[in-house]
């Protein structure tokens, strides 16, 4: 599996299930150990396998309704400095795009960088851009549909609480571009952590992923 065969299986015209099937084979390699791989505690309250890194693009699982908490001081409103596609795996998943206007009269919000260090540190810095944002609506995307997104939107995942999803994400680095989200107009600069998991929790995790992924398969 490698970024370039799921970039073709995610566009229009090939068959529905083609994506599901090409991951199916990587997350078996990580439930039975073949493959050492801990899956990531996301401060936003998923976790993340990252399965592909190649220079600027890489590949993630991102498991939902794990019994993972969010940390509460990470921002749900974010953009990304790459481009990314993702594609439901099981479950539902709604994509919550958020307007941002420039406003220094009646700001609602702060823009704040990330800097993510490859020590799983992200440090959040304010910037002085203060803004006005407006989310809505939200496009929810069901099991074997694909979503995009470009570089520097401001967006939200949305899931239900309690009921679990998967998305397989491609992602692109696109320079030019930075990580930021969106915080309180007095807030200050801060730290969140992405912590690994244990290898028995993250084949455990996946062993449950895979369950889903096949059932989804029979129908």
């Amino acid at each position: 599996m490698d970024y370039d065969t799921l970039d073709r299986l995610l566009r229009p015209g090939t068959p529905r299930e083609a994506p599901r099937a090409s991951v199916t084979g990587a997350l078996e390699d990580i439930a039975c150990g073949k493959r050492e791989l801990r899956a990531v505690r996301h401060p936003l309250g998923f976790l993340c396998l990252p399965l592909v890194r190649d220079g600027a693009r890489g590949v993630c699982v991102h498991l939902f309704g794990t019994g993972t908490t969010a940390d509460p001081t990470a921002a749900p409103m974010h953009a990304h400095s790459w481009e990314l596609r993702s594609y439901v795996l099981y479950g539902r998943v709604g994509n919550l795009p958020v307007t941002v206007t420039d406003e220094a009269r009646t700001p609602t919000h702060r823009i704040f960088e990330v800097f993510s260090a490859p020590s799983g540190v992200d440090e959040l810095r304010p910037t002085t851009r203060l803004v006005r944002c407006e989310p809505g609506p939200a496009a929810s995307s069901g099991s074997g549909e694909t979503y995009s997104l470009p570089a520097g939107e401001f967006h939200a995942t949305v899931v239900t609480r309690g009921q679990p999803a998967a998305t397989l994400v491609l992602g692109r680095s696109l320079p030019g571009h930075t990580d930021l989200s969106l915080g309180p107009l007095h807030g200050r600069g801060h730290r969140t952590v992405r912590r690994l998991c244990g290898a028995e929790q993250t084949e455990r995790t996946v062993r449950t992923a895979l369950r889903r992924i096949h059932a989804e398969q029979r129908e």
